[in-house]
C-alpha cells in the first residue's frame, strides 16, 4: 500500500510518500480502507521527535492520527462491524499511521461515520473530539451553569471544545486573533480575548475550568484566572506522576516528569486549584457519543484545507504555520 512516513525524526523532515506492508488484521481488528486523514498537532510534535521518550515508534514511520472510511475486512472476535461500513476513529496510540490506503483498527476504537458527514468532514474530528470530550466531560466534569476558558479558540481542539461546551450549558471564553473573533463567536464563545491586543488573566477572573493547549506562559498564567477549587487541565504538557503511571513508563521517565510537572503542581496547589494533564486516547465508545451530537447539530466540524495525499506533506507544512481555522485534511482516495 502507499503510506506517507518519516524515516527521522526532526522538525525539517518533510517526509515521503511510499511503498509499505498491508497491515496485519488480528482477531478484534477491523481493516479500514482509508478516504481521508486529518492533520493534528501530535502529528508535528511526533514528526519533530518531541515524543519519542513516550512514544517510541519504530522508524520507518506511517504517520496519522485520525481517519474515516469505509470496512473491507473484520477479524473473527468481531461484531457490529461488516464490509462497506462507513466508520471514523482514531486508533491507538501504538497503532497510528492513517495517512495510508488502509489501516488496521481496534474494534473499540472504531465508530459509525456520522451519516450527515463527508469523509473529509468525518476525518476531521476524531483525534480533537475525543481530546473536548476527555477533558470537558471526562476530566472536568463541565455543568450547566460552569464558566470555562479554551484557549485558541480557532485551533482544531478549540472549535469543538467551544461547541461541546456550549452543548453542556457552560459560559465559555476563548482566544483568538483579531481577524477571527466575529468567526469564533458564531461557534458559540460568549467572550473572546484578541490575543494580539489583550491579556486573558488581566481580562478573566474566577473561572471553573480552563483548558490549555498552549505554552508555559499560557499555562501559569490560566491558574490566575481561576476560582478556589477550579481545575487547569493540559493537553500540552507538563505531563504529571499520574499520566506517567497511567503510561506504565519506566522509573527515571517517570522521575523526569515529576519534574517537568513539578512548578505547576505545587503552584496550583498552594491556589487551591487541581492541575491535570490530559493525554487523549482512542475510545470508540465515547466516539458514538459525539457521532450522535454530530447528528443532532450540536457539533460541526470544521475544515480549513483539503489536500490531495500526494501534497500530505505540503499540508503538514500548513498545519504547523498556524495560519489554520479549524482542521486541515488530507485526502487519501
Amino acid at each position: 500500500m502507499k503510506a506517507f512516513i518519516i524515516n527521522r525524526y526532526g522538525k525539517k523532515q518533510a517526509g515521503l510518500i511510499d511503498e509499505m506492508p498491508a497491515p496485519e488484521v488480528g482477531d478484534e481488528d477491523v481493516l479500514v480502507q482509508i478516504h481521508a486523514a486529518s492533520v493534528n498537532a501530535l502529528d508535528i510534535k511526533i514528526k519533530s521527535g518531541e515524543f519519542k521518550l513516550i512514544l517510541p515508534y519504530r522508524l520507518p514511520l506511517v504517520l496519522g492520527n485520525d481517519m474515516a472510511g469505509k470496512v473491507v475486512r473484520v477479524g473473527s472476535r468481531v461484531h457490529g462491524f461488516k464490509p462497506g461500513d462507513e466508520v471514523y476513529a482514531r486508533p491507538d496510540d501504538d497503532r497510528i499511521g492513517t495517512f495510508a490506503e488502509l489501516i488496521a483498527v481496534k474494534a473499540s476504537s472504531l465508530a459509525p461515520k456520522p451519516q450527515n458527514l463527508t469523509m473529509v468532514e468525518a476525518a476531521s474530528l476524531p483525534l480533537v473530539a475525543l481530546t473536548a470530550w476527555q477533558v470537558l466531560v471526562e476530566t472536568a466534569k463541565l455543568k450547566k451553569g460552569q464558566s470555562v476558558f479554551i484557549q485558541a479558540g480557532s485551533g482544531g481542539v478549540g472549535t469543538v471544545a467551544i461547541q461541546l461546551a456550549k452543548h453542556l450549558g457552560a459560559f465559555v471564553a476563548t482566544t483568538t486573533s483579531t481577524a477571527n473573533i466575529g468567526w469564533v463567536k458564531a461557534l458559540g464563545a460568549d467572550v473572546v480575548i484578541d490575543y494580539k491586543q489583550q491579556d486573558f488573566a488581566t481580562e478573566l477572573r474566577d473561572y471553573d475550568v480552563v483548558l490549555n493547549s498552549l505554552g508555559n506562559d499560557e499555562l501559569k498564567k490560566s491558574l490566575q484566572i481561576l476560582k478556589p477549587g477550579g481545575h487547569l487541565i493540559s493537553i500540552s504538557g507538563p505531563p504529571t506522576p499520574a499520566f506517567a503511571a497511567a503510561k506504565r513508563l519506566a522509573w527515571p521517565l517517570k522521575q523526569v516528569l515529576r519534574l517537568l510537572s513539578f512548578g505547576v503542581r505545587r503552584q496550583a496547589k498552594k491556589d487551591g486549584v487541581e492541575y491535570t494533564f490530559v493525554f487523549m486516547r482512542a475510545d470508540g465508545t465515547q466516539l458514538r457519543e459525539i457521532t450522535s451530537l454530530v447528528e443532532s447539530g450540536a457539533i460541526r466540524p470544521v475544515v480549513d484545507k483539503v489536500f490531495p495525499f500526494e501534497d500530505a506533506h505540503k499540508a503538514l507544512a500548513y498545519a504547523e504555520s498556524g495560519r489554520a481555522k479549524g482542521k486541515v485534511v488530507v485526502q487519501v482516495m
